[in-house]
């Protein structure tokens, strides 16, 4: 289930979002969490089983368009469909909005995209 971040998340938030290979300074990790938590235009959402164990962080870029920044999943409950589930979630959510990834999470969009069809 995909829930909304929130601050009392930002521990567990910063531990997923270090997993990603353009998040492992604390520096840049930090000005992450904090662009999520103070741009309007940016949001954090967490995948909750039992317990949290993934992260998808996206931006509106214009009306029609929000751009997945990143998108994470606990290492020990991956091969599991889980980011595939976060996509899909995602797009259940803003049904109206194209979703796009960057360059750092194409690969793994277009993954999740092949399994769909």
């Amino acid at each position: 289930m995909l829930i909304r971040y929130k601050k009392n998340f930002e521990k567990i938030a910063m531990g997923l979002l270090s997993f990603m290979p353009t998040e492992k300074d604390l520096k840049k990790l930090q000005q992450s969490i904090k662009q999520y938590e103070s741009e309007e235009n940016w949001q954090l959402f967490l995948w909750k089983e039992d317990d949290i164990i993934g992260i998808i962080g996206i931006s509106a870029q214009d009306d029609n368009k929000v751009e997945i920044h990143h998108i994470c999943v606990n290492p020990s409950h991956r091969q599991q469909g889980i980011g595939k589930k976060m996509v899909k979630a995602l797009g259940e959510l803003l049904v109206d909005k194209e979703i796009v990834p960057t360059e750092q999470t194409a690969a793994f969009f277009e993954k999740c995209e092949k399994k769909e069809e």
